[in-house]
């Protein structure tokens, strides 16, 4: 039966009936918070193109992983900013390095908010690349040598997760190789999977980690934006070499290829909601063009809705504090709605 026997809008009269029949919703459980470690003590270094992300000193990164977990939030994703740089990225697998460092602490403090690392080397060589570079190419297998480690220097000092970013070809057999040849079998991995060779990375790069390259560009092994299909052949590589979890990076550019990965391969599926997706709409929001909670929350609940089962944005703060208080409020608004029913029937 059609209209008027079928009224579609009879289930969107009162936000109970919208709230009863609603088919995606986010959580704090959802959300994974990116944090910056930085040498010093007593840091806390507001990003301006990030406004509310902080670079932190280890003693300050602690709080604001605290400040998470009481939101709800119950993990945190790691970059380290060293102190020094080379060629070689040797600060990435110091024992004593900046990471490695912010691990113990956060494990000894913060126990039971995972801490997923991100294994990466562009923070820590002096061209800005993510692996060894030779004759301006980034060379594959002598960066998987780097590569592990990082990783099992991360696990080492006793990282819930590690997370690489470098789209480097075998990197995910790799580093299950090396975990498991250290002992760390059951150590997850979260794997970059399609991570798309972006222009939405920028204030990640020039203020976060202060990683910016010095020559060429990375294209040589993130993505072209350009394919999906390809991404599909990237996640069923790290499926097959052993990933645990499946990445999408960007997010909300890039909902066709979040869809098409929940609906191929059915696996844990994360999302990068990255530093350039927050800037514009905080920018949008400074101009009076967009209400900030509002697209916040719709693009949070869309990136849930193409199929990402966890989130990893600037956001999560800011949002976790949004759905407490609708939680509340909507509470309360129950409770009164009760009371009267009840005080009218007496």
């Amino acid at each position: 039966m059609g209209f008027p026997a079928r009224r579609l809008r009879r289930l969107r009269k009162g936000e109970s009936f919208r709230a009863l029949v609603r088919e995606n919703t986010v959580s704090p459980n959802n959300f994974v918070l990116p944090l910056f470690a930085v040498p010093g003590s007593n840091i806390r270094r507001e990003l301006a193109s990030l406004p509310g992300n902080y670079q932190l000193s280890i003693d300050c990164l602690v709080e604001e992983a605290l400040t998470a977990r009481d939101l709800g939030i119950r993990a945190v994703l790691l970059f380290g900013v060293p102190e020094t740089k080379d060629d070689k990225a040797s600060g990435a697998y110091d024992p004593r390095g900046i990471v490695q460092g912010a691990i113990r602490a956060l494990k000894s403090h913060v126990a039971d908010v995972l801490v997923i690392t991100d294994v990466c080397a562009c923070e820590y060589t002096t061209n800005g690349h993510c692996g060894i570079i030779r004759d301006g190419y980034l060379d594959n297998d002598a960066s998987l040598e780097l590569i592990t480690r990082i990783t099992v220097s991360h696990a080492e000092a006793g990282c819930d997760m590690v997370a690489p970013a470098c789209m480097l070809d075998g990197q995910i057999h790799a580093m299950r190789q090396a975990l498991d040849s250290a002992g760390f079998e059951s150590l997850p991995i979260m794997a970059y999977s399609a991570k798309f060779a972006s222009s939405l990375y920028g204030p990640f790069f020039k203020e976060a980690t202060q990683s910016t390259v010095s020559f060429g560009d990375k294209r040589t092994h993130q993505m072209d934006f350009s394919n999906s299909d390809e991404a599909m052949r990237e996640i069923a590589l790290d499926i097959e070499e052993g990933a645990d979890i499946i990445m999408v990076k960007p997010a909300l550019f890039y909902l066709d290829v979040v869809y098409r990965a929940k609906q191929e391969f059915k696996m844990p599926l994360a999302v990068y909601d990255v530093s350039g997706e927050y800037a514009m709409i905080d920018a949008a929001a400074h101009l009076g063009r967009l209400d900030r909670d509002a697209i916040m929350m719709e693009a949070l609940t869309c990136m849930r809705r193409a199929g990402a089962d966890i989130i990893i944005t600037y956001f999560a703060k800011r949002a976790a504090e949004l759905l407490h208080t609708r939680e509340m409020a909507a509470f309360t608004h129950r409770g009164h709605e009760a009371l009267k029913e009840y005080l009218a029937v007496k």
